[in-house]
C-alpha cells in the first residue's frame, strides 16, 4: 500500500474560519492551512499596526475589507502588492457602503489601497452583483450574523463559483447561525455569541487536482492522499467526476484517505468540453492536462479568471503556445488545439501565480521544461515541490 500524502488543509475553509474566529472567539481551529494566504490573514487579524499589507492574498483583501468595516472607532489602511492594486474591489465596497460602512479609495477609484473607518453598522439590506466574485458575497456573509440586525443580501445576476458561497453558509450553519436562502435572497440572523466549536479542517481539493492531473497523464501508479472527506464542503471535490473523463478513479476509505488510480487502458475522448463556472480554480489544471494528453478542449465559465493573481486566461494562452499549442480565449472561454509534438526545453513564466506553477509541473514529468519563480507555490502549497517530486 502506498504511503499517503498529506496535502495542506483547505485555505478556503481556513480563511473563513479565521474571520469567524475573530468575530466569535469560542471557535477552535485544528489543522489550519499552512498556505501563505492563510498566514497573511492570520497575521493581519492579530497585528496592532493600522497599516495592513496583504501582498497577493486576494481572499484576505476581500474578507478583511468587510471585517475591518465592522470594528467601530478603529481606522485602517488596507493595501497589497502591485497586482492587488489592479484587482477590482468596487462591487464589495459599494455593497458595504449601502449598510453604512466608511471606506475610501486612497489612489484609484475601485481599487486598493483602502482607508477603512470601522462603524457600528445597523442597516441590514444589501444588493450586490453576484456575477463577478463569490468572495464578495462570502465576505458579507461572514460578518452578517455579528451585525446588530443581521443581514439580508439580494443577489443580482447569476452567481459565479456558487459552491464557495454554499461553503460559507454551511460553516455558519455548523455554528448554529440561522441562514435562509430563497431564490436570490440570503438572510443571516443576528447572533451575538456561538457555542464553543472545534473544527478540524480537511485537506484542499484544489491542491489535490495536480496529483489527479499527474495520473491522468502518466497512469503509472496509485496515489493515496489523506484527510479528504466524501461529503466535502469544498466545491472543487467535484473534480472526482471530471477526472473520471480522463481515466482517473477515486476510492474513499474509512480513515479519510482516498486512493487515486489511473487506467492505462482508458480510451480518451478526442475533445473535452467542461463548464467550470463553479470550479474556476481547476481551469489551469484541466487545460494543461489536456495539452499534455494532446486532446482538444473547450473550457467555459471562466469569467473570474481575468481578476485572479494574474489574468489567468492570457497567462495560459501565452505559456501553452510556447509548447506549440493553438489557444483561443474570450472573456469566459478557452479553446485548445494541441500540437502533434510538444516543444521542449521552454521556460514557463508563472506570473506570481501559484496555480500556474503547480499546473505546469505536470510537464516536468514528461518533457524537459523549466518553471520560473517556483517558490510562488507557497501561496497555497508550501511543500508542493517536495511532495509532487516524490510521486
Amino acid at each position: 500500500m502506498p504511503q499517503a500524502i498529506h496535502i495542506p488543509a483547505s485555505k478556503s475553509i481556513s480563511n473563513r474560519l479565521l474571520i469567524l474566529q475573530a468575530l466569535y472567539p469560542t471557535i477552535e481551529i485544528q489543522n489550519l492551512s499552512t498556505a501563505q494566504d492563510t498566514r497573511v490573514l492570520q497575521k493581519a487579524l492579530h497585528q496592532t499596526d493600522n497599516y495592513i499589507n496583504i501582498g497577493h492574498a486576494g481572499t484576505a483583501m476581500r474578507f478583511l475589507t468587510a471585517y475591518l468595516s465592522t470594528l467601530e472607532g478603529k481606522e485602517f489602511v488596507l493595501d497589497g502588492s502591485a497586482r492587488m492594486r489592479q484587482r477590482p474591489i468596487a462591487i464589495l465596497v459599494d455593497a458595504l457602503r449601502q449598510i453604512g460602512a466608511t471606506i475610501e479609495y486612497m489612489k484609484e477609484d475601485g481599487y486598493p489601497p483602502l482607508k477603512i473607518t470601522g462603524q457600528k453598522i445597523c442597516k441590514n439590506t444589501i444588493e450586490i452583483d453576484a456575477s463577478v466574485s463569490s468572495q464578495y458575497i462570502s465576505a458579507l456573509l461572514l460578518i452578517g450574523a455579528k451585525l446588530p440586525n443581521g443581514l439580508q443580501i439580494k443577489l443580482k445576476e447569476k452567481s459565479v463559483s456558487k459552491p464557495y458561497v454554499d461553503m460559507t453558509l454551511a460553516l455558519l450553519e455548523k455554528l448554529e447561525i440561522k441562514t435562509n436562502l430563497q431564490g436570490n435572497i440570503i438572510n443571516i440572523q443576528a447572533t451575538k455569541e456561538v457555542q464553543k466549536n472545534s473544527f478540524i479542517i480537511e485537506s484542499d481539493w484544489s491542491s489535490a487536482s495536480y496529483f489527479y492531473g499527474y495520473l491522468a497523464v502518466t497512469r503509472k501508479q496509485v496515489i493515496r492522499l489523506k484527510y479528504f472527506q466524501q461529503n466535502s464542503l469544498q466545491g472543487d471535490s467535484q473534480l472526482i467526476k471530471l477526472f473520471e473523463k480522463l481515466g482517473v478513479t477515486t476510492t474513499f476509505y474509512n480513515d479519510n484517505q482516498i486512493e487515486l488510480s489511473g487506467n492505462p487502458n482508458f480510451s480518451l475522448a478526442r475533445k473535452l468540453s467542461l463548464n467550470l463556472l463553479e470550479m474556476p480554480d481547476l481551469a489551469q489544471t484541466f487545460a494543461v492536462v489536456c495539452l499534455a494528453l494532446k486532446i482538444n478542449c473547450h473550457l467555459s465559465g471562466l469569467q473570474t479568471l481575468r481578476i485572479k493573481e494574474t489574468d489567468r486566461l492570457l497567462a495560459l494562452k501565452n505559456e501553452m503556445e510556447k509548447l506549440g499549442a493553438m489557444v483561443h480565449i474570450t472573456d469566459s472561454t478557452l479553446e485548445l488545439v494541441p500540437p502533434s509534438q510538444l516543444k521542449q526545453n521552454v521556460s514557463i513564466k508563472t506570473y506570481d501565480d501559484h496555480r500556474m506553477a503547480m499546473s505546469f509541473a505536470i510537464f516536468q514529468k514528461i518533457i524537459p521544461l523549466n518553471i520560473e519563480n517556483k517558490e510562488v507555490v507557497a501561496k497555497s502549497f508550501p511543500n508542493f515541490w517536495e511532495l509532487f517530486g516524490g510521486v
